[in-house]
């Protein structure tokens, strides 16, 4: 009995992370209304309230679980590294549903601490492989010792962020090398 009881509480999360999801892409994290989810996924409010006792609990939940998480190559180069890294972020940017999120999610963490909280763990989650590959890349030279990393990111980031949620420009392969270039130049203090 405890078995099929499971089941039911997997499918009802399941069902209401779903369209979770499908709000947020749809209206971004304002959008997202409690009656609305319970509607269309057929899953009561006191069941949802039970499980995510408030709108920002399941908004955390459904956020938190947005995009996977790259793991860091290592290619010998930083260049190759961050190339492999910032080439996989730009198809991301353009194609994954997280992405067309995030932006909801940064602007709803400016009243909310708890997204605020939440937000912060999925940019160290995001950015934790580009640590990694300059970290590594310190280690064998290529990255002057008190070069910060975060503002390598930055560097290598910003242009594709740009293009992404301000300019709409596409982000090709020209402005994904331009961005690595500036990164590894930066490493090296040049």
């Amino acid at each position: 009995m405890a078995g099929s009881f499971d089941k039911r509480v997997e499918r009802s999360k399941t069902a209401v992370l779903a369209e979770t999801y499908r709000q947020l892409k749809e209206s971004g994290i304002g959008g997202v209304s409690i009656d609305e989810v319970s509607r269309v996924s057929g899953v009561s409010k006191t069941t949802i309230y039970r499980h995510w006792p408030s709108r920002s609990a399941l908004l955390i939940d459904a956020c938190s679980r947005l995009g996977s998480v790259y793991n860091a190559p290592d290619t010998g180069t930083l260049r190759s590294d961050l190339l492999a890294l910032v080439t996989n972020l730009a198809e991301q940017l353009q194609t994954a549903t997280w992405a067309s999120v995030y932006s909801s999610i940064i602007d709803a963490a400016e009243r909310d601490p708890e997204i605020a909280a939440m937000q912060s763990e999925l940019h160290e989650g995001f950015m934790a492989p580009f640590h990694a590959v300059i970290e590594r890349a310190k280690v064998r030279g290529e990255v002057k010792p008190e070069s910060s990393a975060a503002d390598l990111i930055a560097i290598a980031l910003g242009p594709l962020f740009f293009c992404r949620w301000l300019s709409k420009a596409v982000i090709d392969n020209r402005l994904i090398d331009a961005s690595v270039e500036a990164a590894v130049k930066a490493a090296r203090n040049e």
